[in-house]
């Protein structure tokens, strides 16, 4: 049997146009793009070019970017940053009276989430979580009920804050099940109580088209690997007009926010992967969800137990993602990999640790439906004897893990008699 790579989600393949991008900046155009000489003025354009390249393909503009080492960085420095430089401008105004608040959905990533339990612990913020509907989308109400929870009593004309809230953070994409929310939508009802917004995009660039000024995004942050760069490799977006602190000091590179010298082989390597992807993206994105729902519906033909997770439609092109009731994900997703079939339950970030997906946990998922999810993620279409491999790796492996199951459960019933007649 052919193996086949359905875990795209956590990470994709450098490919080769990506890889002679950068050799030149690893070998001959090495220089420090901070330098004042030829050299460093070549890789300095380089470095631009890139920049520029990256906004364009997001909807931004090259100022708004900001090179990183990944997601999780630019996830660190938006909710860690711009929360304390609204909490020092709202500690100026009020003092120690007014409680800085933080909201997130709660089906964010652990970056996020854990950016703010870390300004719970030690700026005293409180994070609020808004929950999601069964299919995992943002309640719009909650969020707008919160954010009027923390309006403060201030007329508009004066210069301070307005509300205690000093950021709301979502994701455009669900890593676990696929859901794209409405970002614009909740960036009218941030902003219409003062609020930035930050959005994890991390799942959706070279998936979906982003438009970030559009959308009236105030920060976005990404990761390369998911689009084809070398692991280590991300930006965040954020436009100039939010106030935020830097999370690593000294030289002053990226706008004073991401000191150290800039990878500039890094650089170009986003803005080639992105590119390509967006160009994939663009001609391919058809066929990709047809296919996506052909392998959907084979799966759920040939285990009948088994369920769609997330939004049907509005849903990530190559990404299908299922629980299978009464069956172990892990377990699963071992037989699956021994038949060829290489998937993953969900975040790649909570692999190992046996947990419960916290996105079905959120979306109302007993814990032990939700330990049985199965994610397949692709950014190719699949062939029909593709999408036939897998449904039939997955009613095999259901078939053994069931009858396996059984004998078990017999046995477990057997030792359970045994003991009653010995202790009767």
């Amino acid at each position: 049997m052919t193996g086949m790579y359905l875990d795209a989600a956590s990470t994709e393949p450098v490919s080769e146009d990506v890889i002679r991008a950068m050799m030149p900046f690893l070998t001959e155009a090495y220089a420090n793009p901070m330098s004042v000489h030829s050299a460093g003025k070549t890789a300095a354009k380089a470095l631009e070019a890139a920049r520029a390249s990256l906004a364009a393909d997001l909807g931004a503009r090259p100022d708004d970017v900001i090179f990183t080492s990944g997601g999780t960085e630019s996830d660190n420095l938006a909710i860690k940053g711009i929360a304390m430089a609204r909490i020092r401008r709202m500690r100026d105004a009020y003092g120690e009276s007014v409680t800085p608040r933080i909201i997130v959905s709660s089906i964010e990533h652990p970056a996020v989430l854990e950016s703010a339990r870390w300004l719970e612990r030690w700026f005293g913020c409180e994070v609020v979580e808004i929950p999601v509907d069964a299919q995992a989308h943002i309640d719009l109400d909650a969020l707008r009920g919160e954010l009027e929870q923390g309006r403060l009593d201030v007329p508009s004309e004066t210069a301070k804050p307005r509300n205690a809230t000093v950021l709301v953070s979502a994701m455009l994409a669900n890593n676990e099940v696929g859901t794209v929310e409405p970002v614009d939508d909740i960036a009218r009802i941030a902003h219409a109580c003062g609020v930035p917004l930050h959005v994890d995009a991390v799942q959706a660039a070279g998936q979906i088209p982003i438009r970030m000024r559009e959308w009236d995004v105030d920060a976005m942050s990404l990761s390369g690997h998911k689009f084809g760069t070398p692991k280590g490799l991300g930006a965040l977006l954020l436009r100039s007009r939010v106030p935020i602190e830097p999370l690593i000091n000294g030289g002053g590179q990226e706008r004073s926010l991401r000191s150290g010298t800039q990878n500039v082989a890094g650089a170009v390597a986003l803005a080639v992967a992105l590119r390509d992807a967006n160009t994939r993206m663009r001609g391919i994105q058809r066929q990709l969800v047809a296919s996506r729902d052909r392998l959907i519906d084979a799966v759920m033909r040939v285990e009948p137990k088994a369920r769609l997770t997330g939004d049907p439609m509005r849903r990530l092109p190559g990404h299908a993602s299922f629980v299978f009731p009464g069956l172990s994900g892990e377990a699963l997703l071992v037989d699956l990999d021994a038949r060829g079939i290489a998937c993953s339950s969900g975040s790649a970030c909570a692999v190992g640790r046996h947990e419960a997906p916290g996105t079905l946990l959120a979306m109302g998922y007993a814990e032990p439906v939700a330990k049985s999810a199965v994610r397949m993620t692709f950014r190719e279409p699949l062939a029909p004897e593709q999408i036939n491999q897998i449904a039939a790796a997955v009613e095999e492996s259901c078939t053994s893990l069931c009858a396996a199951s059984t004998v078990h459960d017999a046995s477990i019933n057997v030792q359970a008699q045994l003991f009653m007649s010995n202790n009767g």
